[in-house]
């Protein structure tokens, strides 16, 4: 049944822990791969919500991961790093990238709007820090971002993390759950 539903499209901005939750569970949660999209969250009048720190560190810990470690500036600053994302998925590298910058920012607490710490990201899936600076300045990727933003209000995507599954939007905290449930699938109970 899943497979008959489309591909999902899972939205994303780096700068957003539920996003990095979402996406460190997505590929073994979900029944089918889903495409990711970077959107940069002011796109689709997302900001992200001060994290309840110790509600996510649990969570994280329920999921096995990496002890949790929150940036000191709060909101993060993520357009350069939403570009780059783009700027990735055009060279199939979206996944590779979003998860290094993902761990940077929550696993290690680098700062989102440090150009450093999207380029160590991007150096842990072999893009050259050059081409990374050059590509994210490009116009045409501004315009992907933009253009993908425009998708995402136009599936309904309101807030972020959001799953789109045969043309329904699954937004915020139990979007996995609710995309992987109307995929047919068994949602896994959360720690």
């Amino acid at each position: 049944m899943a497979e008959a539903l489309g591909q999902p499209v899972f939205y994303y901005d780096l700068g957003d822990p539920g996003c990095y939750l979402t996406a460190e569970r997505i590929m073994a949660e979900l029944p089918v791969v889903p495409e990711w999209e970077p959107v940069h969250g002011p796109a689709v009048g997302w900001t992200p919500a001060a994290p309840d720190a110790e509600a996510l560190a649990l969570a994280v810990a329920g999921h096995g991961l990496l002890p949790l470690r929150l940036p000191a500036t709060w909101p993060p600053e993520s357009a350069f790093a939403m570009r780059v994302a783009t700027y990735a998925k055009g060279g199939g590298r979206a996944v590779a990238f979003s998860q290094a910058a993902f761990r940077q920012v929550f696993a290690g607490g680098r700062e989102l709007g440090d150009e450093g710490t999207v380029l160590i990201a991007a150096a842990a899936c072999e893009m050259h820090p050059t081409a990374v600076l050059k590509g994210a300045g490009l116009r045409s990727v501004g315009a992907s971002l933009e253009r993908a933003g425009e998708r995402a209000r136009q599936a309904g995507v309101t807030a972020l993390p959001a799953i789109e599954v045969a043309g329904q939007a699954f937004c915020g905290e139990q979007a996995l759950e609710r995309a992987t449930e109307a995929l047919g699938a068994p949602a896994r109970p959360v720690a």
